[in-house]
């Protein structure tokens, strides 16, 4: 039982993980862990 609960857990963590990097892609933003990614000034590769 403990075990399901673990994995529920780590199904919702990446889950929501994922879901937020996609919200963000779609948002047009190039990268995400920069501050500056929806401004003129980002100069992420």
């Amino acid at each position: 039982m403990i075990n399901i609960i673990i994995v529920a857990i780590l199904v919702a963590v990446v889950g929501s993980a994922s879901f937020y990097i996609w919200k963000e892609k779609k948002k047009g933003k190039k990268c995400i862990g920069c501050p500056y990614s929806g401004s003129a000034s980002c100069h992420c590769k």
